[in-house]
Formats: structure tokens, sequence, C-alpha cells
């Protein structure tokens, strides 16, 4: 991979890299932070995660780790995660956010999306 990779400037202000690891159904069971280990050390810096994905938990341990290793600092890294559909009532959106922050175990998200443009009820 190149030294770096391209980016966006977002209307935030902010920077978000334009070539990203996506983690929705790619990998088995506990492979996705082996992923997203070899991609943060591959160069990537974008990594797209959601709620429906259940991989927050993973991708948060595999990035704590390089962190720790010193491999990456977090202030270096573009995180997408996505709100589910049944959470789109604005009382619902901020405990889905915190839910996500939980279970990546991390005190921001770059970018919180809304995952399908419409309404969901889920019972």
């Amino acid at each position: 991979m190149a030294d770096k990779v391209p980016s966006i400037r977002l209307n935030s202000g902010y920077d978000m890299p334009m070539l990203g690891l996506g983690t929705y159904n790619s990998f088995k069971p506990n492979e996705v932070g082996d992923a997203v280990k070899a991609a943060i050390q591959m160069g990537y810096r974008h990594i797209d995660t959601a709620w429906l994905y259940k991989t927050e938990p993973e991708i948060g341990v595999a990035v704590k780790e390089l962190i720790k290793e010193g491999k990456v600092k977090r202030e270096e890294l573009f995180i997408v995660t996505k709100i589910l559909g049944h959470c789109h009532d604005p009382e619902d959106v901020k405990p889905a956010c915190r839910q996500s922050l939980e279970a990546l175990d991390m005190d921001y998200i770059d970018l919180y999306l809304i995952h399908f443009p419409c309404a969901l009820r889920c019972e």
C-alpha cells in the first residue's frame, strides 16, 4: 500500500481516508480482529463497522492492542459505525451510539452513519 492513502476533507473539517476496510460478513468469527490489525499495519486508517455486523467488540480489541504496542495512535484512525433502523427515533440515537462506543471501547467514533435510510421496527 502507498505511504499515505488519499483523504477527503469533510464539512466538519476532518479528513476521511478514501480507502477503508469494510468488516461486513467478510470474516469468520474471531478473524475480523486479525484482519483489522493487518490492514492497519499495511497503512489502512479507515475502518468501517456497524452494530448489525457484531464486529465492534473485536475491532475495538484489535485497535487497543495496536495502540498499546505503539503501532498507531487513535487519532490517526477514522472509525465508522452505523445505527440500525430500529433506533432512528431521536430518544434512541444517543443510547445506540453509546452502545457502539462501549462495544468498541472507544471514547469517540469519527463518523456515525444511518445504516438504512428508512425506519424499521424490530419486535
